[in-house]
């Protein structure tokens, strides 16, 4: 009964559609990743190879190297998964070993008990050693159950061997797959040093106009690709959240653990860790859930009364359109921006609070104060 519960418990686990589910889906994103990679790498090459000017170069280099950071979460992420699947094999195979020693000792026992009462009192003599025709009857019955149960007992330690050999295969497989796994992954490693090396080396070598003009591209590309003039209009007369205002302030980052870095206006850089969560300042209607053009992440906006609110660079949402969120609920997880500066990989968003009044533009300091 245990051992049938075991296996049931561990059908139920690998067949679940779920976890293949999450599992295919990594799969297909480290796949997809790896296509934009080697296409983003024979672009590089051309690059090189035309003498392209380095802001180019550089630009190129940041969309790969932010790819490749991408790649690296996605190989982690099924590195610790498959090490998590040879945990779970490891300690199946530890009790199917348990459980057939036991089987092994039971059937051992029976089998010398057996063979010690066929030595003092064989079956012909214990039958006909009946007092009665009933207990003749009941000794037969006794002697086929036993039979049929040392031959279930065999049966299943038969089984249980055998569950025991699939499971190692299945625990080699995965650890191959580990070991092949993180090889690709210190080789994604080693190519994005080298690209960030090449990066910073381009931008030293760069004129002082063509870092103003790399500097203005980058802050472009971290600007929302919003048409707020148009959600003024969709949010005109809206009730939910309605209790924001332009005194609105002491309100949670919409980071998690999040720091900001720079203020600009009625925007604000915040910065986080790797998979912070993205969180509404305020209890509001989200009116529009976007790709962004430019980086192809996701940008959410959300309408607090006639107020609007918009969180830039998102990895993926939770939300969409015309959902009701009550304040600090999750929107999202924060996504990954290459800093064009140093070339490293941040994960950071952009942040901006609009006014029902296109002449009035409020300070997104002041509502975290």
């Amino acid at each position: 009964m245990r051992r049938f519960l075991i296996l049931l418990i561990v059908s139920i686990f690998v067949a679940s559609p779920l976890y293949a589910q999450t599992e295919e889906a990594l799969r297909k994103r480290i796949d997809s990743l790896e296509a934009s990679i080697e296409k983003e790498e024979k672009e590089l090459a051309k690059l090189k190879k035309n003498k392209a000017s380095k802001q180019s170069l550089v630009n190129s280099l940041a969309r790969q190297i932010e790819k490749r950071n991408a790649l690296i979460a996605a190989r982690d992420k099924q590195i610790k998964q498959l090490n998590s699947d040879i945990n779970k094999a490891q300690k199946r195979v530890g009790e199917l070993s348990q459980e057939l020693d036991s089987l092994e000792n039971s059937c051992g026992r029976m089998v010398r008990e057996a063979y010690r009462n066929y030595r003092n009192t064989n079956t012909l003599s214990y039958i006909f050693s009946s007092t009665s025709f009933l207990e003749m009857a009941n000794r037969v019955v006794a002697l086929r159950a036993a039979t049929v149960y040392r031959k279930g007992q065999i049966d299943k330690i038969v089984a249980t061997r055998e569950d025991i050999r699939r499971e190692q295969q299945s625990l080699s497989r995965k650890r191959e797959e580990v070991a092949i796994a993180k090889k690709k992954l210190d080789s994604q490693r080693a190519k994005m040093r080298e690209e960030r090396d090449l990066a910073k080396a381009t931008i030293r070598q760069m004129s002082q106009k063509e870092k103003k003009v790399q500097a203005s591209m980058a802050e472009h590309e971290k600007r929302l690709n919003s048409a707020i003039a148009e959600l003024r209009k969709i949010t005109k007369g809206n009730k939910s959240g309605d209790g924001f205002s332009a005194t609105t302030h002491g309100l949670r980052l919409p980071v998690a653990g999040g720091k900001v870095v720079r203020y600009n206006a009625n925007t604000a850089e915040i910065v986080g860790s790797n998979g912070a969560n993205i969180t509404a300042i305020y209890e509001g209607k989200v009116v529009r859930v976007s790709r962004n053009k430019i980086n192809n992440k996701y940008d959410v906006y959300i309408a607090h009364g006639e107020y609007i609110s918009s969180y830039a660079n998102l990895s993926d949402v939770c939300v969409k359109k015309d959902d009701t969120v009550i304040k600090n609920q999750k929107i999202g997880t924060i996504a990954s921006m290459v800093n064009p500066s140093t070339m490293n990989v941040e994960y950071k968003i952009l942040f901006a609070i609009h006014s029902p009044n296109p002449k009035v533009t409020l300070k997104a300091s002041n509502l975290f104060k």
